[in-house]
């Protein structure tokens, strides 16, 4: 029997390149060949790692169209930069690979992430299947696809898609009550909006739309889309876990010697910036949370230096601030207590697998909703609330550290839904036969 050839696309930031780069580990596991594509500017951030994986899966690069001193972190750029350069790159590698691996082993099947619908069209063009894989929640995705009606209803603006009054909605049923202002898209900007209008679009071309997640996590969006399949959670390798920074593995050492259920651990992924009076806040409150802490303050984007200067009075005696972290190891580790996060996906499944309580503290775009599914549907979290001058105190970290430490409900119902996930990468397990059903399509 032959196996399918996934060519395998995800958007070049690291919260996307890490799910997909799980999946394709996934699929080697199950006899497939997988060619994975990467931007010749994160090839070399990431050359370590991708060393390391080599024997599983073939890496092929391209250009991102942008100069080496571009700023990556400014996505609107990104994004177009993206759009415009790389599809006659994409169609020409792709015939390349056609042509040296033989009828036996053609490409069968594109894979792409979020703002890479573009790639899914060139695959059209060519006649090769395609599918999405969403790096965020079901829930997120549901939010892109139901623009049109959301605009039909004048719920947004179709120019910007701001909310046109203060509301809330349900998108789906059994989801959380949403705050139009919360909608993933309002951060970000009318060009970010627009831009996602026509990826959702072109992401239509993909037969089934992967999510990173269960069907007891988000119930109500695999009830109404039928092109929606849940094949989470995806964390079966550390292998798999790449990064453009290095990993500070000796916080595990020092997690080693600290009791069961006593680390706070504070990390907020690899997009997230926090400004600096806020920065200086967050330092003193966890000073005076009279607790070991673990503290990831992550390098700025260009370079190893960090954001922020300590604020005076900060003494971390009790804490161990590192640079990057080994996230999964950490948030299976007997010592941690409770997460304080963005609200990242990828980061929510990892502290759901871990069965940790959360502390949130959402960013921007779907980490809102994210926040709302831990606090008020799976009720394995609480949030920080900003203060009237917009800014999480020192007084509530440590109240809410204290609330969520003292909870032992809480505590029951993380190691609940931490079972209840795993179940589904057992054999038997939901995501396990979808993932089996989406290979046979591919294969056909």
């Amino acid at each position: 029997m032959s196996h399918p050839h996934f060519l395998v696309i995800p958007y070049p930031i690291l919260g996307h390149i890490n799910p997909l780069l799980q999946f394709s580990q996934v699929l080697t596991k199950h006899g497939c060949k997988i060619t994975f594509l990467i931007t010749e500017f994160n090839q070399k951030r990431m050359k370590n790692a991708i060393d390391h994986l080599r024997t599983q899966i073939n890496f092929v690069e391209l250009s991102d169209g942008l100069d080496p001193e571009d700023d990556r972190s400014d996505q609107p750029k990104v994004i177009l930069s993206l759009r415009n350069t790389m599809p006659s790159k994409l169609h020409n590698l792709i015939q390349n690979i056609n042509v040296l691996d033989g009828d036996d082993s053609k490409i069968t099947c594109l894979v792409v992430s979020k703002n890479m619908g573009w790639a899914l069209e060139v695959g059209h063009k060519l006649g090769i299947k395609g599918a999405l894989l969403w790096p965020a929640s079901a829930t997120s995705l549901a939010s892109f696809d139901s623009i049109p009606t959301l605009i039909h209803e004048r719920i947004i603006d179709s120019e910007t898609g701001l909310p046109t009054r203060k509301q809330e909605i349900q998108l789906l049923p059994n989801s959380p009550m949403m705050d139009t202002a919360n909608l993933p898209w309002c951060s970000l900007g009318k060009n970010f909006f627009l831009h996602m209008v026509e990826d959702t679009q072109s992401l239509k071309l993909g037969e089934w739309w992967l999510c990173n997640t269960t069907s007891e996590l988000e119930p109500g969006a695999f009830a109404k889309w039928a092109r929606f399949l849940p094949i989470g959670p995806l964390m079966q390798s550390d292998r798999s876990k790449s990064s453009f920074w290095r990993e500070d593995t000796s916080c595990l050492d020092w997690l080693d010697q600290h009791p069961p259920q006593s680390v706070v651990y504070v990390s907020f992924g690899s997009l997230a910036t926090v400004e600096a009076n806020q920065f200086k806040e967050l330092a003193l409150g966890l000073d005076l949370l009279n607790k070991p802490f673990l503290w990831v303050v992550r390098p700025s984007n260009d370079n190893d230096r960090h954001n922020h200067a300590y604020p005076d009075g900060f003494i971390g005696s009790k804490g161990k601030v590192i640079g990057w972290a080994p996230q999964k190891k950490i948030l299976n580790h007997p010592a941690i207590a409770c997460f304080i996060t963005h609200c990242g996906w990828n980061s929510i499944i990892e502290g759901v697998c871990g069965g940790i309580p959360f502390l949130c503290w959402p960013f921007f775009s779907d980490q809102f909703i994210n926040k709302s599914y831990i606090c008020d549907v799976w009720k394995v979290g609480v949030g920080l609330e900003k203060d009237e001058n917009g800014v999480i105190s020192k007084g509530e970290i440590r109240k809410k550290v204290e609330q969520i430490l003292g909870n032992e409900d809480i505590k029951a119902r993380s190691l609940k839904l931490k079972e209840l996930t795993l179940n589904n990468s057992a054999e038997a397990g939901q995501s396990s036969k979808n993932l089996q059903k989406f290979i046979n399509w591919a294969n056909n």
